[in-house]
């Protein structure tokens, strides 16, 4: 115990690579906006200085699949552009999340009928946003639950080594 109070007093930090590595992913979030309905206006707003997403360490959206760890689905999705979504989604690189933002995207919503599916029999969604629209502090929140989801991963350092 003494050793320990003494390196906290030097400046040292004790943690294990897990944990170092899913600190610094969820604390630079790529994401890659894909907004099909009225959601993706709130979903703009965050970029913006009153909500300003770079604080979450997700400043700049990003137009390519193959940039980007997250796609955000924010309005509904019909059963043309499903397979786009899943086509997208398989170009990401690993590891990768999806948060599906808004009562269309995650039941279809008001729009219910035969065209629409749920953005969840598509691709695997990590956190649901409620609401028509989502205000930009839900998404907010919803990156939040996704940073700590990120954080208390385990089994990192063995994914990125493939040694898993």
């Amino acid at each position: 115990m003494a050793n320990t109070a003494a390196a906290v007093s030097e400046g040292l930090v004790f943690t294990t690579l897990d944990k170092a590595v899913n600190w610094a992913r969820k604390n630079s979030i790529w994401p890659m906006t894909f907004g099909l309905a009225c959601c993706a206006i709130e979903m703009m707003s965050m970029g913006a200085s009153r909500f300003d997403i770079a604080r979450f360490g997700a400043e700049v959206f990003r137009g390519s699949p193959r940039q980007s760890d997250l796609m955000i689905i924010a309005g509904r999705v019909s059963q043309k552009m499903a397979p786009v979504i899943r086509h997208l989604y398989q170009q990401m690189p690993e590891p990768k999340w999806a948060i599906s933002m808004g009562a269309c995207a995650t039941s279809t919503g008001v729009f219910n009928n035969y065209a629409l599916v749920p953005v969840n029999q598509v691709i695997p969604i990590d956190v649901f946003v409620p609401g028509c629209p989502p205000r930009p502090e839900q998404l907010i929140y919803a990156l939040m639950l996704l940073q700590q989801k990120i954080q208390d991963q385990s089994g990192t350092v063995k994914q990125v080594l493939n040694l898993a």
